[in-house]
């Protein structure tokens, strides 16, 4: 029975499980076993969760009825707290200009609402993060405009900003001078042998600062930025703010990657650049030969490519035009002139990528169809005389041009000395013949001891009557501004017919380049004759050396007068609205019979200043002894000023006056009597060319290895912008490499340039611009550009996307066009139409490499940090950062092993 039972048990569990899994299948079994374990888990965590909560209320009920209550102390300290984030306040004042903090606080609103808002918000409702974070904004810039008003920024502007630009120029120029004396043309043309280049020649200036590192790796450029933004905040934060970790470091990553890495990223961006160039520009009209120019002279293919691909797409919208309208005529004109940019295009693509390029002087040079200019007009052309010189210093002739220019100078000094004294005669006024004609006797017989005399070396050589008649005349006649003209002529006919001089420099690669800087090599044609026999001599050309007769003595002094000088008084006088001040030398002057002369006579600094030239000038000895306080060119009317100023010129009277400078120098005393004289006094020099001094006037300074402000003289500092603005376009143009004769020359001319253009103001109007700069409407327009360009419509702006390659390289072409196309045609003939282009295309290369540019930007905010915060030791801490470069210590030990040996 039990059997059965078992047996029957058995059939029907196996019976149920067979159909389980014929109805459910084989895995059916899994399924039911996971659904018993989920069910049993699901109670646990249900049980779990009613007992925490139940667990929660059992112990707050007990806490309320067993812990002993808050103290009072704790309760208020946190009423204390919340009252005190209730009573936050913003003043909006920050600059103390409603036209300035206006924009400024719109600026700071936007940047708190896409920066900081947008997930502080996912965190905390509470606002007392956010205002406090404003207040810290809005304290640090009221901190940054009060040191800004406390600063002078005109220097900054007018000099240090110009230098900083001028000496990053300087060291591009070295770099690719550098990288052209490599033999390897694939080494010539990488960039990278460029960057290289560069900031060794960086090394090598700087010395102990190099910002490879920083320039060129993203990772310490950050580290770079957060050093010098948590300096900065220590600066302009308050100490509580500032010792708060959380809010410096939020600070500082905010300024250091939201701010200034963005904004130096797009500052030195080439395309960016570009741009900008072209933006400023764009008043000017597109110069069709300046851009055919560019397209012959590119040598990057990608360039002509673009604006190939561009002509294309015109001339085909061309081609679909209606060729039935009344402006068929204008339409095909405008496609032959795109046809032509093609075949120009197509031709330099074609010259570059087969390696056969040519040298244009050299092609111009074996068409022999070349301009002629003649002798006469070469030795009346600064530009032109200045190949014709360095042919002649080849030749060994350069004493025969020299001779001939010091006559040409000396005729029109004649002419002038002697129109003077017979428009004094006829005047009545006193002005001794005899001395003038002294003064012309001695500069005559100087022309003939140093280029005729038998002690002349080098000699001219003409024939001996000449110089003899010649010689007799000086003797026995008074000279005339034509005594030198027969041996004068005959000088001139032997640089014009002997085979060795000018025929000989027609067929130069000397006189093809001058042609190139004339701008005469784009369509050859003859000129004249190509012999020389039609050219003549013509009279009295200008433009030569000028012998500054003013400079020499005027007469004799007696040796046993004595004669004292002092300042007695400063004064401020008002002229046709120019201040400037004026100073009373009192002189007393003793006689040999005991007998004392006392009077009163008024200069100007600008007198002092001229007359230290003079003698500085006539005796080159006393340049070392005599130091003239320099002139200041901004608040030179502080009382304070003034009266250092006076000091210092009696100091140097004294010096001057002295018995034994008088008994060294007895020569110099007919100047100083003149000086002090009671007269007006009457300037040796013309007064712009005492007003903007030569180029350089350190003669000990290797320029290559300095910055273009070291060229400036320490003792003279008048006028220091615009000298530093002729510094600028001396290393833009590269004039350092032009003989001395012809760099014054061009310095000369440059200053009458400006002087027409200008004005003897034109120092002040630089001066004026930056006040106008530094304005408070102007500071509000740059803040309102920012706000608009960032936030346009009170939207942050979207990242744009990198634009395509042809347009970036068109926008080059155009940018360069842009450029050559202002150039006025006056710069080109004062320095030659070849080394404007040099010049130019030079300042836009520079700027097409992003880690050069990212050098500029980073000199640029050193030197505004070392000027806005000057008590600070900002040089020393850029010293250091910059420090790291792994080419400052390979030239500190380069450097150590030079000093050992």
């Amino acid at each position: 029975m039990f059997a059965e039972a078992s047996l029957s048990i058995w059939g029907w569990g196996g019976l149920g499980v067979v159909l389980f899994l014929i109805s459910f299948g084989p895995f059916a079994i899994f399924y039911l076993a996971f659904y018993i374990l989920c069910f049993i888990g699901g109670g646990f965590v249900v049980l779990l969760l009613f007992g925490k909560t139940n667990s929660e209320k059992h112990l707050e009920r007990c806490e309320h009825s067993y812990m002993l209550p808050t103290q009072t102390a704790v309760l208020k300290v946190l009423e204390e707290m919340k009252s005190e984030s209730k009573l936050i306040k913003i003043d909006r004042r920050l600059t103390g200009s409603n036209i300035i903090d206006e924009p400024l606080q719109q600026v700071i609103q936007f940047a708190l609402r896409d920066y900081i808002q947008y997930w502080y918000y996912t965190l905390s409702d509470d606002e007392t993060f956010l205002l406090e974070i404003r207040l810290t904004v809005q304290n640090a810039l009221v901190e940054f405009s009060t040191r800004s008003k406390e600063v002078d920024w005109q220097p900054y502007f007018t000099t240090r900003l110009v230098d900083d630009f001028a000496t990053h120029l300087r060291v591009f120029r070295k770099a690719q001078e550098k990288l052209n004396e490599k033999e390897d043309p694939k080494q010539r043309d990488d960039p990278d042998e460029l960057l290289d280049s560069f900031f060794e020649v960086e090394v090598e200036m700087e010395r102990k600062i190099c910002r490879d590192v920083v320039c060129m790796s993203r990772k310490d450029e950050e580290g770079y930025l957060r050093d010098l933004c948590e300096v900065l905040l220590y600066l302009l934060l308050p100490p509580g703010d500032f010792h708060s970790k959380n809010m410096r470091y939020f600070l500082r990553e905010v300024l250091a990657r939201g701010v200034l890495l963005p904004l130096i990223n797009q500052l030195s961006d080439p395309d960016y650049i570009n741009q900008f160039v072209i933006w400023m520009i764009r008043d000017s009209s597109c110069n069709y030969e300046a851009f055919l120019n560019i397209l012959k002279l590119t040598d990057e293919p990608s360039e002509l490519e673009a604006v190939k691909d561009k002509v294309l797409e015109e001339l085909q919208y061309l081609r679909s035009l209606d060729t039935g309208s009344d402006d068929i005529n204008i339409i095909k004109n405008q496609i032959n002139s795109l046809l032509f940019v093609k075949k120009v295009c197509e031709t330099r693509i074609q010259r570059i990528q087969s390696g056969k390029e040519v040298d244009a002087l050299k092609l111009a040079a074996n068409f022999g169809k070349l301009c002629v200019i003649p002798l006469e007009h070469i030795l009346v052309h600064n530009i032109a005389l200045q190949f014709f010189m360095d042919y002649m210093q080849c030749m060994g002739g350069q004493a025969i041009l020299f001779f001939w220019l010091t006559v040409e100078g000396y005729r029109v000094t004649a002419q002038q000395q002697l129109e003077v004294l017979q428009s004094c005669q006829r005047d009545g006024k006193r002005q001794s013949s005899q001395t003038t004609k002294g003064l012309l006797r001695a500069a005559a017989l100087g022309v003939f001891d140093q280029y005729l005399s038998e002690k002349a070396s080098p000699r001219v050589q003409v024939d001996e009557a000449s110089v003899t008649r010649l010689a007799q005349k000086l003797n026995k006649e008074d000279p005339t501004p034509e005594i030198f003209d027969e041996i004068q002529r005959k000088v001139y006919d032997m640089m014009l017919k002997h085979e060795h001089y000018y025929p000989s420099f027609r067929q130069h690669p000397l006189y093809v380049r001058m042609l190139a800087e004339l701008d005469m090599l784009k369509e050859p044609s003859y000129r004249g004759s190509d012999d020389g026999d039609g050219e003549s001599f013509n009279g009295s050309p200008t433009g030569s050396i000028n012998l500054s007769l003013d400079d020499l003595s005027s007469g004799s002094v007696d040796e046993s007068v004595q004669l004292h000088a002092f300042i007695s008084d400063t004064g401020v006088c008002n002229d046709h609205g120019k201040t400037y001040a004026l100073y009373t030398i009192t002189v007393i002057r003793k006689n040999s019979d005991g007998s004392e002369d006392t009077w009163k006579t008024y200069r100007r600094y600008s007198d002092f200043h001229d007359f230290h030239m003079r003698i500085t000038e006539q005796f080159e000895s006393l340049a070392p002894i005599l130091k003239l306080p320099g002139k200041k060119t901004f608040n030179n009317m502080d009382r304070e000023f003034l009266e250092k100023r006076k000091k210092d010129l009696n100091a140097y009277l004294q010096l001057l006056l002295n018995p034994e400078m008088v008994k060294a120098c007895p020569i110099l005393m007919p100047y100083v009597y003149d000086f002090l004289e009671n007269k007006a006094y009457s300037k040796g020099k013309r007064e712009f060319a005492r007003k903007v001094p030569p180029l350089i006037q350190k003669s000990d300074i290797d320029p290559e290895h300095c910055r273009v402000s070291a060229q400036l003289d320490d003792n003279v500092d008048d006028n220091i912008p615009l000298r530093v603005m002729l510094l600028l376009m001396d290393e833009v143009f590269d004039l350092k490499d032009r003989n001395q004769w012809l760099r014054r020359n061009i310095k000369n001319l440059l200053q009458q340039l400006i002087k027409a253009t200008y004005g003897d103001t034109i120092n002040r109007k630089i001066v004026d611009h930056v006040d106008n700069m530094t304005s408070p409407e102007q500071v509000s327009d740059y803040v309102k550009r920012f706000r608009d360009s960032y936030w346009p419509n009170g939207i942050l702006a979207e990242t744009p996307p990198r634009r395509d390659k042809n347009l970036r390289m068109r926008t080059r072409v155009a940018a360069k066009t842009t450029l050559l196309g202002i150039m006025p045609d006056e710069l080109k003939h004062i320095i030659g139409a070849d080394t404007t282009r040099k010049g130019i295309l030079r300042v836009f290369e520079m700027f097409q490499h992003q880690p050069l540019n990212r050098r500029l930007v980073y000199v640029f905010l050193e030197g505004f940090l070392e000027t806005l915060f000057p008590q600070y030791k900002f040089p020393e801490l850029f010293e250091k950062l910059h420090s790291r470069s792994p080419r400052v210590l390979k030239y500190s030990h380069k450097l150590r092993s030079l000093q050992k040996r």
